[in-house]
């Protein structure tokens, strides 16, 4: 049987996805709960339509619950002090440059459990993540893309403290 895979993540990101499990569980089950009540009570239940959106709320909602707890399940929490601070690891926000266009970027480097692009961090495991990790401030990283390469130099990266440590 294969190993299943770690799913890599910050301190930041665990706790983060604690918390949303917590509220799921305590506060939405609750609430859809309640909406699936209310449409029952208004009768019959084949053209309800309130009743029909709670079900389906609570469906997602009991997904969501499942996903979280599989990924919880099989963590690996990195450690962000534990590494080398001349190089580019987990939990590094890290500033780059596009050598071609100069359009600067700064992303944090997380799992791909955690990435969010819009949200500002991307996963170890994407071309450009994969690249960066290990990089130095200074070094040019080339990354293979569908439509061609690109070069990228590292600026600049910090690992963000939590002052709540």
């Amino acid at each position: 049987m294969a190993e299943e895979k770690k799913n890599i993540l910050t301190y930041e990101g665990l706790k983060k996805l604690e918390d949303e499990l917590y509220d799921l569980k305590t506060n939405k089950r609750r609430e859809v709960a309640q909406k699936i009540k209310e449409a029952r009570e208004q009768g019959d239940l084949s053209e309800n339509a309130e009743y029909d959106a709670a079900k389906d709320e609570q469906r997602d909602l009991e997904s969501r619950i499942h996903e979280i707890e599989q990924i919880l399940k099989n963590v690996e929490v990195i450690d962000e002090e534990s590494f080398d601070s001349e190089t580019i690891n987990f939990g590094c926000t890290v500033h780059f440059e596009d050598m071609e266009s100069k359009q600067e970027y700064v992303y944090k480097l997380s799992g791909s459990t955690e990435a969010d692009i819009l949200g500002g961090s991307i996963s170890n495991e994407s071309p450009i993540g994969a690249k960066l990790m290990g990089a130095r401030v200074g070094q040019v990283i080339t990354v293979d893309a569908p439509n061609g390469k690109y070069n990228y130099k590292i600026l600049d990266f910090y690992i963000k403290q939590d002052e709540e440590a």
